[in-house]
């Protein structure tokens, strides 16, 4: 009552207590081909976004070629048997609708969105991309191309190489560890590997269609079954894939770009994936140390040293494993600081637990991010696919809030001391190799390579 009064007194008011989130109905059916549907009523605006998954990407392909599930994403869009790239274009703007398509780690998808009243016509384009795309060469050359100036772009900037290199550092052997292919891979891309990728990952057995919208789930459904029903293909053989590096004690690997005006750093562990029941709990420590806009870490070298203008930290869940990452991109003579206040917060928060009223601030942070992505249908697919393809329990959204309200500073002092692995984190840092090599040398034994990946003396 007493802080009531002061709030009052010196005219801020209290917060007002959470709204509850309203879900919108879900059906949930199983095509006898095998297509997972699941259907969201969001009746806000006359309109629908969907989803077409294959639970196969990048890793699942790398054996053949690093990349090959994304590039064969993008020239899935570019013509079927039936519409060439231009009549694509036109046919969508005529229902004047949206459609892509694109690949990560562990899925592919075609995603698109229109308005409902013309449901059928723009899910007919999904599933003529999806079962008679036609690879033609012209296009394949052009997206290739193109593919090999991207490739080169990247070797050039210092994020994509910290970020590279600890995904190496990390995973090893594990597919997850190629974040892009190299110019002499996307050169030897053929057209009939994207054919064989597309045979073999873009069947029903292998799908989910999630659709958010403006319909009555009875007759979208009757829709699909409509559509797609026709459609055939069994899902891909699994395989075994390696186990991921364990690097044990904190090593840094230095990345010289010669000329470098400043450092980007990037320090790493392993960590959970979404299924984990620790995740929720990871998630608010980590919001707490460098997620969000008001964590520690940022006030820290942001706000009261200067060191840097986005620090960052966060939680990366792929489908088999996850890790957890922060970085920054600091002036030179200040690498050795930077880490020094990086790991001084993350051992602090390992150390001492969270006080109360900090942990209130982080939940409602975290709570009231969760619920401003569900106020379109584009953020309710999204929460509904990360539910779907993590095959998380079926209350998971209704009840996140309430886990995230429950925890206390003894859940994430042991969630920090578990999770942010501080003696063995692996440090990456990119820049001048003169400027930068004896401030790294003070946080671990010390790897240097160039911008190719080669190891230098």
């Amino acid at each position: 009552m007493a802080t009531r009064t002061v709030e009052v007194a010196r005219g801020v008011p209290g917060l007002s207590a959470e709204r509850a989130v309203t879900w919108p109905k879900r059906t949930k059916a199983r095509l006898s081909n095998g297509l997972e549907v699941i259907l969201a009523e969001a009746h806000s605006i006359p309109k629908f976004h969907g989803e077409l998954f294959f639970r196969s990407g990048n890793a699942a392909v790398a054996d053949r070629a690093p990349g090959l599930a994304e590039m064969t994403a993008t020239v899935v869009r570019t013509g079927t048997a039936k519409r060439a790239s231009r009549q694509i274009e036109e046919d969508l703007r005529r229902i004047g609708a949206d459609l892509a398509s694109h690949a990560g780690a562990d899925t592919s998808a075609i995603s698109f969105a229109g308005l409902s009243e013309f449901a059928e016509p723009l899910l007919g384009m999904v599933n003529e991309l999806a079962r008679e795309a036609s690879f033609p060469e012209p296009e394949f050359e052009r997206e290739r191309r193109q593919k090999l100036e991207e490739v080169k772009l990247e070797r050039t900037q210092p994020g994509f190489l910290a970020n590279e290199r600890l995904r190496k550092v990390l995973f090893g052997a594990h597919p997850y560890a190629l974040v892009s292919p190299s110019e002499e891979q996307v050169a030897a891309y053929k057209r009939e590997d994207l054919q064989k990728v597309y045979r073999d990952s873009y069947t029903p057995e292998n799908g989910l269609l999630l659709v958010v919208g403006d319909f009555d789930s009875k007759e979208m459904m009757k829709g699909v079954e409509k559509v797609f029903g026709a459609w055939a293909g069994k899902k891909p053989e699994s395989t075994t894939l390696p186990a991921p590096a364990n690097p044990r004690g904190r090593r840094v690997y230095l990345v010289h770009v010669p000329g470098a005006v400043q450092t980007q750093i990037v320090a790493g562990c392993h960590a959970i994936t979404r299924k984990h029941p620790d995740w929720v709990k990871l998630g608010l420590t980590n919001s707490l140390y460098g997620g969000a806009f008001n964590s520690r870490l940022v006030m820290n070298i942001r706000e009261d040293k200067g060191y840097t203008y986005s620090p960052r930290s966060g939680v990366h869940a792929l489908r088999q494993h996850g890790y957890f990452s922060v970085s920054a991109a600091v002036r030179n003579d200040v690498v050795a600081a930077s880490l020094t206040e990086i790991f001084y917060e993350m051992d602090k928060l390992r150390a001492v637990a969270v006080p109360t009223a900090e942990l209130a601030d982080a939940q409602n942070y975290l709570s009231g991010v969760f619920s401003m992505g569900l106020a379109t249908q584009d953020g309710l697919l999204s929460q509904f696919s990360t539910v779907a393809l993590n095959e998380l329990p079926d209350d998971y959204l209704e009840t996140y809030r309430q886990k995230v309200r429950a925890l206390t500073p003894e859940d994430l002092l042991t969630t920090a001391r578990k999770y942010l692995d501080s003696a063995n984190m692996q440090i990456v840092v990119v820049g001048d190799r003169a400027q930068i090599e004896s401030q790294a040398a003070l946080f671990g034994d010390l790897e240097i390579y160039d911008a190719q990946g080669s190891v230098l003396t």
